[in-house]
């Protein structure tokens, strides 16, 4: 398997799916990592392909526990009071690795693992269907005696208890469910998953932006329906995390949106949360980055 591996996504809908052989998982409130265990070391990539290894060394420590030529799909989260705070996350992942110690002295992480893209054994896994995929991991960390900081999410088939999930979660910081089909294979770059979350939010591409890349003053995101509209100006700390973005993209064009609207388009690997009321409108809100 090669490095970045490309990753499964999930499509939000606005009701629990029900039907024969689903499975369902909380969904953590983190950020999206992918654990490599090489033969002498263990690297961690973005949903991006991104190598965040440095500020996530808490976990790559933890990953040596895995045997070589391990590959796993997981979120990287921080429990602050009890609770998944997704803005310690954050902090986290936009951090230098000189911060990221210091933060992880305070806060260590935890991998949510949800997912087995390459087993020691069996080889490249995505191929296979969710359920033996799900097994293959449970064995693997049962084997090697692993657990916290990693540990496989919950799952069930039963949506009873994926209800009382839903209902129960939300105050430690669980922001809704993720469903699968058993039968289903992994396929990187898909949105083949399905998620419900209590935050009435989408998820939307950012495409471009206003003003100098080092200080966007709006955003030019593309919609679930194919739309591109702007953001409200951002505020500040929003600004600062989606700057670095886009100094790094380089060079923009100029480009319009349906509307008329004229904005720098540029190529980035970047998802936004816009609330979900504002999306018929030509200015959007922006809640966070993905």
């Amino acid at each position: 398997m090669d490095w970045p591996v490309s990753v499964a996504l999930a499509q939000a809908v606005p009701t629990l799916p029900q039907g024969k052989g689903l499975h369902y998982e909380p969904k953590f409130d983190g950020h999206r990592l992918v654990l490599w265990r090489d033969a002498e070391t263990v690297r961690l990539q973005t949903r991006s392909g991104r190598d965040v290894t440095a500020v996530w060394m808490d976990l790559a420590v933890a990953g040596l526990q895995l045997p070589p030529r391990t590959v796993l799909d997981g979120e990287g989260i921080v429990y602050v009071d009890g609770r998944v705070d997704f803005g310690a996350a954050q902090s986290r992942a936009n951090s230098t690795p000189a911060r990221a110690r210091e933060l992880a002295a305070r806060w260590p992480a935890h991998l949510a693992l949800f997912d087995i893209l390459q087993h020691p054994d069996v080889g490249d896994t995505r191929a296979l269907p969710y359920v033996e995929r799900r097994g293959l991991l449970e064995e693997l960390l049962e084997d090697h005696g692993i657990g916290p900081p990693l540990q496989a999410v919950p799952t069930t088939t039963d949506i009873a208890t994926a209800r009382l999930w839903y209902e129960s979660l939300h105050g430690i910081g669980i922001e809704g469910l993720v469903v699968k089909a058993g039968s289903s294979v992994y396929r990187g770059g898909s949105r083949q998953w399905r998620k419900v979350r209590h935050a009435e939010t989408v998820d939307a591409a950012v495409v471009g932006y206003t003003g100098p890349a080092a200080r966007p003053r709006h955003l030019a995101v593309l919609l679930p329906d194919g739309r591109t509209a702007f953001s409200q100006t951002l505020a500040a700390p929003l600004a600062a995390q989606v700057a670095p973005h886009l100094v790094a993209a380089g060079r923009a064009r100029r480009a319009r949106t349906g509307t008329g609207d004229a904005y720098n388009a540029t190529e980035v690997d970047l998802v936004v949360e816009v609330l979900a009321g504002t999306t018929r409108h030509a200015v959007v809100t922006v809640t966070r980055v993905r």
